[in-house]
């Protein structure tokens, strides 16, 4: 029986209770994408997990690792990383949808939602280059981190006046 990269064989390893099976796949998902950060279509994916037999399903706890690129949310400079997030699901039949569970299918067990589901709600929404990125001036588009910007400073805003005499201390 030829599988897909992303599925385990598992009709053996359903017959026993207690069960476990050590499975490790690496492969591609395509391209997984959050706001502005995503995981390009040509990287590499890993899936890491034992498979334990429970009653009722398969149980699969491992990690799930890739890399990751993005922009960073203030200076715009192309940020990245590897990203490696643990994972425990169940596989149960007739799992999907309805059910906080993944399907389990007679024969196999397919990694890749669980996979791509892990990713997903891991990437960063907003990345930094570094955390004290100064980012660039509002007025002149200038990379701050690079040094100040020859900018006058911003006018004030008439309807922020009552504010900026809390800021300033005085009445």
């Amino acid at each position: 029986m030829t599988t897909r990269p992303w599925q385990v064989p598992v009709t053996a390893l359903r017959r026993a209770v207690g069960a476990r099976h050590v499975e490790r796949r690496s492969g591609r998902l395509g391209e997984l994408r959050i706001a502005d950060t995503v995981v390009p279509t040509d990287t590499e994916t890993t899936v890491d997990v034992v498979l334990s037999v429970v009653v009722g399903g398969i149980e699969v706890e491992g990690t799930v690792s890739s890399t990751w690129g993005a922009q960073c949310r203030r200076c715009l400079r192309p940020v990245g990383g590897s990203i490696e997030v643990p994972v425990r699901e169940l596989y149960r039949p007739g799992g999907g949808d309805e059910e906080d569970t993944y399907p389990l299918g007679t024969d196999t067990l397919d990694l890749e939602p669980l996979a791509r589901d892990a990713l997903l709600l891991a990437l960063p929404l907003a990345p930094l280059c570094r955390d004290d990125c100064s980012g660039l001036c509002p007025m002149c588009g200038a990379d701050l981190a690079e040094g100040g910007c020859a900018c006058a400073g911003a006018a004030a805003d008439p309807r922020w006046a009552a504010l900026d005499v809390l800021r300033s201390g005085t009445d």
